[in-house]
Protein backbone atom coordinates (compact mmCIF):
# COMPACT_ATOMS: atom_id res chain seq x y z
CA UNK A 1 0.00 0.00 0.00
CA UNK A 2 1.39 3.36 -0.73
CA UNK A 3 -0.52 6.35 1.36
CA UNK A 4 0.09 9.62 0.32
CA UNK A 5 -0.29 12.31 2.62
CA UNK A 6 -0.98 15.94 1.47
CA UNK A 7 -1.33 19.43 3.39
CA UNK A 8 -4.26 21.74 2.50
CA UNK A 9 -4.13 24.57 0.22
CA UNK A 10 -3.35 28.21 0.95
CA UNK A 11 -6.68 29.00 3.86
CA UNK A 12 -8.44 31.33 5.23
CA UNK A 13 -8.44 30.40 8.77
CA UNK A 14 -10.71 32.21 10.39
CA UNK A 15 -13.63 31.42 7.55
CA UNK A 16 -11.62 27.83 7.44
CA UNK A 17 -11.67 27.41 3.21
CA UNK A 18 -9.49 27.93 0.80
CA UNK A 19 -8.58 31.44 -0.52
CA UNK A 20 -8.28 31.73 -4.45
CA UNK A 21 -4.53 31.28 -3.93
CA UNK A 22 -5.63 27.88 -2.06
CA UNK A 23 -7.73 26.61 -4.86
CA UNK A 24 -5.03 27.61 -7.49
CA UNK A 25 -2.70 25.87 -5.89
CA UNK A 26 -5.25 22.79 -5.17
CA UNK A 27 -5.95 22.45 -8.88
CA UNK A 28 -2.20 22.17 -9.17
CA UNK A 29 -1.70 19.65 -6.82
CA UNK A 30 -4.48 17.75 -8.25
CA UNK A 31 -3.01 17.46 -11.79
CA UNK A 32 0.33 16.57 -9.96
CA UNK A 33 -1.76 13.38 -8.14
CA UNK A 34 -3.59 12.14 -11.17
CA UNK A 35 -0.19 9.87 -11.94
CA UNK A 36 -0.11 8.29 -8.97
CA UNK A 37 -2.79 5.81 -9.54
CA UNK A 38 -4.84 6.79 -6.28
CA UNK A 39 -7.73 4.77 -5.89
CA UNK A 40 -9.12 6.25 -2.54
CA UNK A 41 -9.59 9.75 -1.12
CA UNK A 42 -9.28 10.17 2.32
CA UNK A 43 -9.52 13.82 4.58
CA UNK A 44 -9.59 15.88 7.79
CA UNK A 45 -13.09 17.19 8.12
CA UNK A 46 -11.64 20.40 8.10
CA UNK A 47 -12.71 22.74 5.44
CA UNK A 48 -10.19 23.88 3.92
CA UNK A 49 -8.60 20.42 3.87
CA UNK A 50 -11.91 19.18 2.48
CA UNK A 51 -11.75 21.64 -0.16
CA UNK A 52 -8.24 20.46 -1.15
CA UNK A 53 -9.85 16.70 -1.43
CA UNK A 54 -12.76 18.27 -3.40
CA UNK A 55 -10.13 19.32 -6.33
CA UNK A 56 -8.71 16.33 -6.55
CA UNK A 57 -11.73 14.66 -6.60
CA UNK A 58 -13.23 16.48 -9.48
CA UNK A 59 -10.48 15.89 -11.03
CA UNK A 60 -9.39 12.57 -10.75
CA UNK A 61 -13.45 11.00 -11.29
CA UNK A 62 -13.13 9.45 -7.30
CA UNK A 63 -16.66 10.85 -6.15
CA UNK A 64 -16.64 9.54 -2.19
CA UNK A 65 -14.16 11.76 -0.33
CA UNK A 66 -13.74 9.46 3.35
CA UNK A 67 -14.02 11.77 6.31
CA UNK A 68 -11.38 11.54 9.03
CA UNK A 69 -12.42 13.09 11.88
CA UNK A 70 -8.94 12.10 14.23
CA UNK A 71 -6.40 13.88 11.38
CA UNK A 72 -8.53 17.31 12.37
CA UNK A 73 -5.40 20.58 12.97
CA UNK A 74 -3.72 20.38 16.03
CA UNK A 75 -4.31 22.80 18.20
CA UNK A 76 -1.32 24.64 20.61
CA UNK A 77 -1.44 26.71 23.80
CA UNK A 78 -3.46 26.51 26.72
CA UNK A 79 -6.97 25.74 26.87
CA UNK A 80 -8.16 28.95 27.86
CA UNK A 81 -5.53 30.79 25.63
CA UNK A 82 -5.12 28.94 22.39
CA UNK A 83 -2.65 30.05 19.72
CA UNK A 84 -1.58 32.74 21.94
CA UNK A 85 1.73 31.03 23.22
CA UNK A 86 2.66 27.31 22.80
CA UNK A 87 3.82 26.89 19.05
CA UNK A 88 5.76 23.96 18.67
CA UNK A 89 7.48 24.59 15.46
CA UNK A 90 8.68 27.89 17.47
CA UNK A 91 9.34 26.01 20.55
CA UNK A 92 11.40 23.28 18.82
CA UNK A 93 13.94 26.02 17.31
CA UNK A 94 14.65 27.26 21.21
CA UNK A 95 15.36 23.65 21.83
CA UNK A 96 17.91 23.33 19.25
CA UNK A 97 19.72 26.46 20.04
CA UNK A 98 19.69 25.31 23.38
CA UNK A 99 20.64 21.49 22.60
CA UNK A 100 18.75 19.82 23.51
CA UNK A 101 17.64 16.11 22.89
CA UNK A 102 14.66 16.17 20.76
CA UNK A 103 14.90 12.52 20.52
CA UNK A 104 14.02 12.03 24.05
CA UNK A 105 11.10 9.59 24.82
CA UNK A 106 10.29 12.45 27.59
CA UNK A 107 9.51 15.23 25.26
CA UNK A 108 6.12 15.91 26.98
CA UNK A 109 7.95 16.68 29.89
CA UNK A 110 9.72 19.66 28.14
CA UNK A 111 8.44 22.53 29.55
CA UNK A 112 7.05 23.91 26.37
CA UNK A 113 5.02 21.11 25.70
CA UNK A 114 3.57 20.68 29.31
CA UNK A 115 -0.29 21.82 29.35
CA UNK A 116 0.24 22.34 25.61
CA UNK A 117 -3.18 21.09 23.85
CA UNK A 118 -0.95 20.40 20.99
CA UNK A 119 0.19 17.75 23.17
CA UNK A 120 -2.72 16.22 24.27
CA UNK A 121 -3.45 16.10 20.59
CA UNK A 122 -0.88 14.69 18.79
CA UNK A 123 -0.85 11.77 21.53
CA UNK A 124 -4.88 11.73 19.99
CA UNK A 125 -3.70 11.53 16.63
CA UNK A 126 -1.43 8.38 17.37
CA UNK A 127 -3.42 7.01 19.10
CA UNK A 128 -5.99 7.17 16.08
CA UNK A 129 -3.49 6.45 13.50
CA UNK A 130 -3.08 2.68 14.91
CA UNK A 131 -6.93 2.18 14.33
CA UNK A 132 -6.81 3.08 11.26
CA UNK A 133 -4.09 1.43 9.68
CA UNK A 134 -5.35 -1.86 11.09
CA UNK A 135 -8.83 -1.01 9.06
CA UNK A 136 -5.90 -0.51 6.42
CA UNK A 137 -4.39 -4.04 7.11
CA UNK A 138 -1.66 -3.30 8.98
CA UNK A 139 -1.84 -3.99 12.95
CA UNK A 140 1.05 -2.25 14.79
CA UNK A 141 3.07 -4.57 16.41
CA UNK A 142 5.85 -2.63 18.95
CA UNK A 143 7.28 -0.47 16.53
CA UNK A 144 6.36 -1.88 13.34
CA UNK A 145 3.05 -2.71 11.33
CA UNK A 146 2.20 -6.58 10.36
CA UNK A 147 0.35 -6.41 7.05
CA UNK A 148 -3.04 -9.02 8.22
CA UNK A 149 -4.74 -8.75 4.92
CA UNK A 150 -4.35 -12.62 3.31
CA UNK A 151 -5.68 -11.04 0.01
CA UNK A 152 -3.41 -7.75 0.17
CA UNK A 153 -3.09 -6.27 -3.19
CA UNK A 154 -1.12 -3.03 -3.74
CA UNK A 155 -3.32 0.35 -3.86
CA UNK A 156 -2.65 3.73 -3.53
CA UNK A 157 -4.70 6.06 -1.31
CA UNK A 158 -4.37 9.99 -0.45
CA UNK A 159 -4.91 11.84 2.84
CA UNK A 160 -5.54 15.20 2.74
CA UNK A 161 -5.20 17.29 6.10
CA UNK A 162 -2.69 19.50 8.13
CA UNK A 163 0.75 20.07 8.89
CA UNK A 164 0.62 19.73 12.87
CA UNK A 165 -1.54 16.34 12.15
CA UNK A 166 0.46 14.99 9.61
CA UNK A 167 3.40 15.75 11.52
CA UNK A 168 2.07 13.71 13.89
CA UNK A 169 0.44 10.92 12.09
CA UNK A 170 4.30 10.43 10.75
CA UNK A 171 6.14 10.57 14.00
CA UNK A 172 3.76 7.96 14.63
CA UNK A 173 4.32 5.37 12.05
CA UNK A 174 8.14 6.18 12.19
CA UNK A 175 8.79 5.99 15.45
CA UNK A 176 10.04 9.75 15.45
CA UNK A 177 9.61 11.91 18.06
CA UNK A 178 7.26 14.72 17.38
CA UNK A 179 9.32 17.58 18.26
CA UNK A 180 12.51 16.23 15.87
CA UNK A 181 10.06 15.52 13.41
CA UNK A 182 8.56 19.33 13.71
CA UNK A 183 11.97 20.34 13.25
CA UNK A 184 12.89 17.66 10.08
CA UNK A 185 10.11 18.30 8.03
CA UNK A 186 9.36 22.45 9.37
CA UNK A 187 6.36 23.80 8.16
CA UNK A 188 4.90 21.92 5.57
CA UNK A 189 4.20 23.78 2.45
CA UNK A 190 0.63 24.46 1.36
CA UNK A 191 -0.26 21.00 -0.93
CA UNK A 192 2.79 19.54 -0.01
CA UNK A 193 3.46 15.40 -0.74
CA UNK A 194 4.41 12.92 1.61
CA UNK A 195 4.84 9.56 0.04
CA UNK A 196 4.73 6.20 2.52
CA UNK A 197 4.67 2.67 0.88
CA UNK A 198 3.80 -0.34 3.53
CA UNK A 199 5.10 -3.58 2.26
CA UNK A 200 2.29 -5.90 1.28
CA UNK A 201 3.49 -9.75 2.21
CA UNK A 202 0.49 -11.01 4.21
CA UNK A 203 2.01 -11.74 7.62
CA UNK A 204 4.99 -9.86 7.40
CA UNK A 205 6.44 -6.79 9.60
CA UNK A 206 6.88 -3.61 7.78
CA UNK A 207 8.39 -0.41 8.49
CA UNK A 208 7.12 2.30 5.95
CA UNK A 209 9.70 3.34 3.37
CA UNK A 210 9.64 7.25 2.49
CA UNK A 211 9.35 7.51 -1.02
CA UNK A 212 8.45 11.27 -1.18
CA UNK A 213 8.65 13.89 1.74
CA UNK A 214 7.63 17.27 1.97
CA UNK A 215 7.40 17.97 -1.77
CA UNK A 216 6.11 21.00 -2.98
CA UNK A 217 8.02 21.10 -6.45
CA UNK A 218 4.54 21.32 -8.15
CA UNK A 219 3.60 25.10 -6.27
CA UNK A 220 6.64 26.86 -8.59
CA UNK A 221 3.63 26.60 -11.65
CA UNK A 222 1.78 29.19 -9.42
CA UNK A 223 3.86 30.55 -7.99
CA UNK A 224 2.71 29.55 -4.89
CA UNK A 225 5.27 29.27 -1.91
CA UNK A 226 3.03 29.00 1.36
CA UNK A 227 3.53 31.81 4.41
CA UNK A 228 5.67 31.33 6.66
CA UNK A 229 3.46 33.26 8.98
CA UNK A 230 0.59 30.67 8.53
CA UNK A 231 1.15 27.47 10.72
CA UNK A 232 -2.14 25.56 11.16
Amino acid sequence: MRLILVRHGDPDYEKDCLTELGHRQAETVAKRLLSEGIAEIFASPLGRARETAQHFSETSGIEEIHILDFMREIRFGKEDALYQSGNPWLYVLDLVHEGADLQSPDWRNFPGFVDNTATVDVDRVQKETDKWLETLGYRREGLYYRCTNDHMKEKTIVLFSHGGSSTAFLSRVLNLPFPHLCVLLGRLNHTAITILRFGDTPGTLYLPIVEVASDSGHLSEVGAMHDLKKIR
